[in-house]
């Protein structure tokens, strides 16, 4: 089992910057592709970063592509998401998620394990 913790949300206004973090614990986390997704009300979840176990692969959705970054930190067992120029369309829950597989993230957009999610809103 891998348990995993976001935090970092908050309401921001449009143009501002924040950092997700998801912390996670249980299984050997390098052993882990992490990805963001969010869903926003009334929407289907959607797929918005990916990286690889060892950082050597990313991968983001053309909605975030040049204003979010995804990291992590095996040493801390913990995922991020530097989002920047944040737009109301931005607003969702943020989830992350863990599978042993990248292409389990993307393209097929599963995870095996998942966190409670962070709500993000940006206020226009």
């Amino acid at each position: 089992q891998v348990q995993l913790v976001e935090s970092g949300g908050g309401l921001v206004q449009t143009g501002d910057s924040l950092r997700l973090s998801c912390a996670a614990s249980g299984r050997i986390f390098s052993n882990y592709a992490m990805g963001w997704f969010r869903q926003a009300p009334g929407k289907e979840r959607e797929f918005v970063a990916v990286i690889s176990a060892d950082s050597s692969m990313t991968l983001y959705s053309e909605a975030v592509k040049g204003r979010f970054t995804i990291s992590r930190d095996n040493a801390k067992s913990t995922v991020y998401l530097q989002m920047n120029s944040l737009k109301p369309e931005d607003t969702a829950v943020y989830y992350c998620a863990a599978s042993r597989s990248y292409y389990s993230i993307y393209p097929q957009r599963r995870g095996d394990y998942w966190g409670q999610g962070t709500q993000v809103t940006v206020s226009s």
